[in-house]
């Protein structure tokens, strides 16, 4: 019988969970210790300091979150000191102003790709509540002495906890971001080649295909964002660094590329001969193999192979038509890319200082999403502070802090209600924990640190436990940082039945109401969205020529972009998928301009340039028309316009067949998804 996975995770432990709650108890015991030592107010805060930044355990990833948990700490507190510098004798806009720091930051949040980063706008809006709250709360007694007194005891509990995690990190049973890495690497070469081999099948399912590349793109976003933290891993961790983003950029290359095999297989047979048939055969052959391999080195020289077999064929044989030709060039392209996928592996396993100067992929941001985000995040805020007012209640503070850092930081998961409910069972657990089995113990004690952290050890342990595994983690998060709060030990710990039972419903009717609004401020309707998501798509190919490393900014741009259409349409009970098939046609679109511009790129002809550029705007265009069901009749003429000035320039003819090809199969593709989205509108609507 196998045993359900919360009960798994605490009857049949693993070695790396045990681990992780060792570390984790290790961190916490040295931080309260300082903390207490120090003399600080609340040494609690240096707790939940410790316990955010032990949630990925990995040496560099402590290590950017502690610098993120730091940076945002500080900003954080010059924050509130100017809001209580300008703003004490005035609370209402003290609290108004406070409410807009935090929601700027929220929006600020959704900007950034890297969740250490998003964590670092999360602190920067919770420090500065805690000042301005904390002093607020005591305003009788407040001056510009207190103010400094209260910001700078909490960010040096804060501090203290960050840096204290980040040292046992590195000292305890260190864990490196590098075999994180490599373990995401294997997953997304693993993945992309099961897709390649599925593209390439002539007889594969098209739900399957999808959730092949669903797959893929997970692992990809997983990658990208380990990548940035291996820098802190020593001199060789930015050229780890360098190889993932290079790995990142390619594998997004291969899913643009691969579709045009599986497509014209799929509805456009009849225009490939049985050379080239046979071609594509042996080109799934070729994957299958580079699967089987155990060893990427063994893979990557199997690529090399195929790929001079790709130049013979080439050289061995007269295209029919200039779109087979063209085909046969994309053949060797996605080869080619392969092969830097397995380059960039090896290199992110031997720092290969080749890859040192491979720029980062870019990211896509969208002002709407941020703009809702802060938003939600502001008004739980307000809301919290309404009731803090009204009731006048001392625990009523919890009711701003925990549910304004938690907006931020679940705000972008795909189901974050899902992970608050997970989050509100925890802290039920926490409060009989807390009130019945810790305080109870710890009154009848001494006050030695010994037995404070003796007590103490048994339930962070378990709630650490939960925090190591992902499917658990929630449930760990909710009662690691509830407990420290209910409990708050200290120098001065206080054993009020009352005052702890207060705080625990504040707690819980906190984090109730940010689960009621993110019910109610959800982002807009999921079409909307993916229809904006299209419309910002077809401005990027509009103005992809205008960027240096395109490339990789429309990669960057596009693998948010596929995610988030993905995202939508998974749960689509009608199993349609025309969005994220219209999401991986921009992709393709957006590389085949940037393979036409390379193809040109030594063309000083004027009017070449011109209307290059003009037929790049018309692909957006034709784009974003097919995307509505339409089909644009400028693409073929400024294609022929286009091709006639290139022509006139002197370019050679393999070259002109190969952009004739290029020009050919793009018609080809507007006038299948024209047709194919209009149909599937009148479906669904």
């Amino acid at each position: 019988m196998q045993l359900n996975p919360v009960l798994a995770q605490f009857l049949t432990p693993d070695k790396r969970t045990l681990t992780f709650a060792a570390k984790g108890v290790i961190a916490m015991a040295l931080s309260l210790y300082l903390a207490m030592y120090m003399d600080l107010e609340r040494p609690y805060w240096a707790l939940v300091s410790a316990v955010f930044l032990q949630m990925r355990p990995e040496s560099g990833l402590v290590i950017e979150k502690g610098i993120c948990q730091i940076l945002g700490t500080l900003a954080g507190g010059a924050a509130g000191i100017a809001i209580l510098a300008g703003l004490m004798p005035y609370p209402d806009l003290a609290v108004a102003c406070l409410a807009l720091w935090v929601g700027v930051n929220a929006a600020a949040s959704t900007m950034v790709h890297r969740l250490n980063f998003i964590y670092g706008f999360a602190m920067a809006g919770m420090t500065a509540s805690l000042i301005v709250v904390l002093v607020m709360a005591n305003a009788t007694t407040a001056d510009s002495q207190a103010v400094f007194q209260v910001a700078t005891a909490r960010m040096s509990e804060i501090m203290v906890g960050a840096v204290c995690a980040t040292l046992v990190s590195l000292l305890f049973w260190p864990v490196r971001v590098k075999g994180v890495l490599r373990d995401h690497a294997r997953n997304v070469i693993n993945q992309m080649l099961a897709y390649l081999d599925l593209e390439l099948d002539p007889q594969g399912e098209r739900g399957n295909r999808h959730q092949h590349a669903d797959a893929v793109l997970a692992s990809l976003i997983n990658l990208s964002d380990d990548a940035s933290a291996v820098i802190y891993e020593g001199l060789e961790g930015r050229r780890r660094a360098r190889a993932a983003d290079l790995l990142c950029n390619k594998v997004l290359s291969l899913l643009a590329v691969i579709q045009i095999f599986g497509r014209f297989r799929r509805n456009h047979p009849e225009l490939l001969n049985a050379d080239l048939h046979a071609l594509l055969d042996k080109l799934r052959q070729g994957f299958q193999a580079m699967a089987a391999t155990p060893s990427y080195s063994q893979a990557y020289k199997q690529a090399q192979q195929l790929r001079r077999e790709l130049l013979h064929y080439r050289a061995s044989h007269v295209a029919e038509l200039p779109i087979q030709a063209r085909l046969v060039q994309t053949a060797m392209e996605l080869v080619g890319d392969l092969t830097l996928v397995l380059k960039a592996y090896d290199a992110l396993e031997n720092s290969d200082k080749t890859l040192l100067k491979i720029p980062s992929l870019g990211s896509y941001r969208d002002p709407l999403v941020g703009a809702i985000t802060g938003l939600r995040s502001a008004l739980v805020f307000l809301i919290g502070a309404g009731i803090w007012i009204g009731t006048a209640s001392p625990s009523a503070v919890m009711l701003m802090i925990l549910p304004l850092t938690f907006s931020v930081m679940f705000a972008r998961l795909p189901s974050p209600t899902y992970v608050l409910g997970r989050l509100l069972l925890g802290v039920l657990v926490a409060v009989p924990v807390a009130l019945f089995f810790v305080l109870g113990l710890l009154a009848q004690s001494s006050g030695d640190f010994e037995v404070l952290i003796l007590v103490l050890a048994g339930p962070f342990f378990l709630g650490l436990m939960a925090l190591a595994n992902q499917r658990t983690l929630p449930y760990g998060l909710g009662f690691c940082i509830p407990f420290i709060i209910l409990t708050q030990p200290g120098n001065q710990m206080r054993f009020a039945v009352d005052q702890t039972l207060s705080t625990a419903l504040a707690i819980f009717v906190g984090m109730s109401i940010l689960y009621w609004v993110f019910k109610l401020i959800t982002a807009p309707d999921s079409l909307l969205m993916q229809k904006r998501l299209i419309r910002l798509t077809a401005r990027d190919l509009a103005e992809i020529g205008e960027h240096r490393n395109a490339e990789h900014w429309f990669n960057g741009r596009m693998g948010d972009r596929l995610m988030r259409l993905s995202g939508y349409e998974q749960g689509n009970p009608s199993g349609q998928r025309q969005m994220t098939d219209l999401g991986l046609t921009g992709l393709n679109l957006g590389h085949v301009s940037l393979r036409l511009r390379r193809q040109l790129e030594g063309n000083a002809d004027p009017r070449v340039r011109a209307l290059l550029r003009q037929w790049q705007r018309v692909l957006a265009d034709a784009y974003l028309l097919a995307a509505k069901g339409q089909l644009s009749g400028r693409f073929r003429r400024s294609s022929a316009l286009l091709l006639a000035a290139v022509r006139k320039s002197g370019k050679s003819g393999p070259q002109l067949e190969l952009i004739e090809g290029m020009m050919e199969r793009l018609a080809l593709t507007f006038d299948r998804l024209a047709p194919a989205m209009a149909a599937w509108a009148k479906k669904a609507g």
